[in-house]
């Protein structure tokens, strides 16, 4: 994946490895928004469809003396305080692409990928696997043939239409913990944007900006020839400083917090 996570995460990640640490305990994605929308109680702001399998589905963590293992979706929450403004969010296991990628070619001691959402948010999931509302066999409705999921669909927001309803900001992160120099390191690499600021320069909502900017930079990159090479990579597999640099002129900034 080339969006923002996965994406820009993993080349966090990579940065981290390449540039910041000796060696690597955790790497964590951190996936959180402070973000509301006019006249919505709940409300998606990307496809539906993926927002439910990643939340029903199993969560996957990766150790290294266990390798890959599942663990039940919104498990382990814990608090996590977002930048610019965002704040503290409870952040749950979610079943994300990172966790089996960055293994890959990042050595670290554990992967995890955590996504901060409300009460609400965790309540509707919940129901909707309880209900099998996640489902993508057609049932039987009075005559008609219909797909349970497609019916959720249907009745959420759609996240193409509400850019102008939404105010806040959103923010992808890669927690790094392990050390340097024989000294003990923690940081926190993002990307926030502000939903009111991708409105007025691109007239969309900040998730769509988020992940439209990552892969014009990757193609631009292989492009001339900084990335590449013959299969299928992941962004993680690449060194990560041309695309930093490139953030910088697509007026896309990172961040990164030090921890004491």
């Amino acid at each position: 994946g080339m969006g923002m996570d996965p994406g820009v995460s993993d080349i966090f990640a990579r940065y981290a490895h390449d540039q910041l640490f000796d060696e690597i305990d955790e790497i964590g994605v951190r996936d959180g928004a402070a973000l509301t929308a006019e006249g919505c109680d709940f409300f998606p702001t990307f496809s539906i469809y993926d927002t439910i399998d990643e939340c029903t589905d199993p969560a996957l963590i990766w150790e290294k003396e266990r390798g890959w293992y599942e663990v039940e979706p919104f498990s382990e929450p814990e608090t996590f305080d977002f930048p610019e403004g965002i704040g503290p969010l409870t952040v749950v296991n979610v079943e994300h692409e990172e966790v089996a990628l960055i293994p890959r070619y990042i050595p670290c001691r554990r992967v995890t990928f955590k996504y901060g959402l409300d009460e609400t948010f965790l309540n509707v999931m919940k129901t909707i696997k309880l209900l099998g509302l996640h489902g993508t066999k057609p049932i039987n409705v009075r005559g008609q043939q219909v797909v349970p999921v497609d019916v959720v669909a249907a009745l959420v927001p759609d996240p193409a239409e509400l850019g102008e309803k939404l105010k806040g900001k959103t923010c992808v992160g890669t927690e790094v913990t392990g050390s340097r120099s024989g000294k003990k390191r923690h940081v926190f690499l993002y990307q926030s944007y502000d939903n009111e600021v991708s409105m007025k320069k691109f007239g969309l909502q900040a998730v769509s900006v988020q992940t439209g900017i990552p892969p014009v930079i990757a193609m631009e990159l292989i492009a001339e020839g900084q990335w590449g090479g013959r299969g299928v990579f992941g962004p993680e597999a690449f060194d990560a400083l041309p695309f930093l640099e490139k953030m910088k002129d697509f007026d896309f900034p990172y961040g990164m917090i030090e921890y004491e």
